[in-house]
């Protein structure tokens, strides 16, 4: 009852190996800070690789009339229009009583283009604070009205996503859903990007059910990269992590009618996970058979991360080898995410087994990889064999970041080796990594719990003289 082999023809009988691995993960607690990172991460970019690519497209497209023999001239081109776009922001930051940034852009004498406006919207973004919120939710207005005033400029969807970036920033949201409304009365669909801004927004105010059941109704949505809107929908769902939503619009999903293919597939499971209802997952995998998908890359990577934290060392060396047999080698990010749920169970005898495996069939680990062996060590207690894998990491050229380092500190703590501890902060400084509030609260909390008062204050004192920290200092007088 060891193997599991899941989703093919041949060895579907096996799938019911699954539910004994779901009932025993089933009555454990779910909180956020259960390693799923590894999982999560690369489904959420599938969205923002797209955009990022569709949108250069776009730019080059408009700025350039689609004739690639310029191409060469680009560059320059480029250069100029972010010379402008400072430019541009000088003028709205002097916008006051005394001058109106409207007559400044006038006699900037600029040509609004998509480029342009993106990189002053974009610019403005960057700015917003707290303090500033407002203001900056002005300026982009003004400077937006400015732009579809001047003759020969027409606004770009990317455009309208930055206005609405920039509304929900500023807690602008009566703007931002005008945007909206005038994005779609000037015939610019709604896209799998506005309904993730959206909803990144309303899922705040409570407003989240309804605003997805207006995209699902709305025969404008464009949603590329997506097979169809639902699939849309449902990524922007888990990309902000609301996995009920999920659920619910899955079925009504299946009540219009519309087919699922891999991605909603393993969105919808990975949710399942993410819910406690483990009991359903065997559902989704023959359900996935008979529709004839075969997992991919990320089903894998799910189905690892389960067997991981079920503590089931053979059934992911089996699933590993399934992998292969049907011409998906198993990556990096695979071993991590595996070793990963193997750790929070607490079997590092499988953890360095699979990732001397990963190195013996030809993968480097990275940062991430090692850090994770490295945090499984300390929680273990086993501190010298994590300074180990720490110093075989800067062997192997992976700089450590500032997860690594915390763990590393939080191992010489419990050992109370408080001096190695505070040399390690040093260290991280000098190697460009800059300790942020988890690894001084590590610190400073051993340090006081260890009764070393005067030292955890010396470490309080060294993190406010860095800056950039003063409004969490009543944090730690508060412990």
């Amino acid at each position: 009852m060891n193997s599991v082999t899941l989703l093919g023809p041949r060895i579907v009988h096996k799938i019911s190996h699954c539910l004994i691995i779901s009932r025993k993960l089933c009555d454990r607690a779910f909180h956020g800070d259960d390693g799923c990172e590894c999982v999560e991460e690369p489904l959420k970019k599938i969205v923002s690789e797209y955009d990022s690519l569709e949108g250069e497209r776009l730019h080059v497209d408009e700025d350039w009339g689609c004739d690639h023999g310029q191409f060469s001239l680009r560059r320059g081109f480029i250069e100029n229009v972010k010379l402008d776009a400072k430019k541009v922001i000088e003028i709205l930051r002097q916008d006051g009583p005394g001058l109106d940034a409207r007559l400044g852009l006038d006699e900037l004498n600029v040509r609004p283009s998509g480029i342009l406006v993106r990189e002053v919207l974009a610019g403005i973004l960057k700015s917003i604070n707290f303090e500033n919120k407002t203001r900056c939710a002005k300026l982009a207005y003004k400077f937006f009205v400015w732009c579809n005033q001047q003759e020969d400029y027409r606004p770009t969807t990317n455009a309208y996503h930055l206005m609405m970036n920039i509304y929900a920033e500023c807690l602008e949201f009566k703007a931002l859903w005008r945007s909206v409304d005038e994005m779609s009365q000037k015939g610019f669909p709604a896209t799998a990007r506005t309904f993730n801004i959206l909803i990144r927004t309303c899922g705040e105010a409570g407003l989240a059910k309804k605003l997805v059941e207006r995209f699902i109704k709305s025969k404008t949505f464009n949603c590329r990269p997506f097979k169809h809107s639902y699939n849309a929908i449902l990524h922007g769902l888990f990309v902000l992590n609301q996995y009920k939503l999920i659920e619910w619009v899955y079925q009504q999903m299946l009540l219009e009618g519309f087919s699922s293919d891999i991605l909603t597939y393993n969105i919808v499971m990975f949710s399942k996970y993410r819910l406690g209802k483990m009991d359903q997952f065997q559902i989704l995998l023959d359900e996935m058979d008979r529709n004839g998908f075969s997992p991919d890359f990320h089903t894998y990577n799910i189905l690892l991360h389960v067997l991981g934290k079920g503590d089931k060392p053979l059934s992911a060396l089996n699933l590993l080898s399934l992998m292969r047999e049907t011409g998906i080698e198993p990556t990096v990010l695979h071993y991590t995410t595996l070793i990963d749920g193997l750790s929070r169970a607490g079997n590092m005898d499988a953890c360095k087994y699979f990732f001397d495996e990963m190195i013996k069939n030809g993968g480097t680990p990275d940062v991430v990889a090692y850090t994770v062996m490295i945090t499984g060590y300390v929680v273990a207690g086993e501190l010298e064999k994590a300074q180990e894998m720490f110093h075989e990491m800067i062997s192997r050229e992976q700089v450590p970041n500032v997860f690594t380092y915390n763990s590393i500190i939080r191992g010489l703590c419990k050992a109370r080796k408080y001096k190695e501890a505070y040399s390690m902060l040093k260290e991280m400084e000098t190697k460009g990594c800059s300790p942020n509030f988890v690894v001084y609260n590590t610190l400073v909390s051993s340090l006081r719990n260890a009764g070393r008062t005067a030292d955890a204050n010396e470490v309080i004192k060294q993190m406010m003289e860095k800056g950039n920290y003063a409004h969490i200092l009543s944090r730690f007088q508060r412990e």
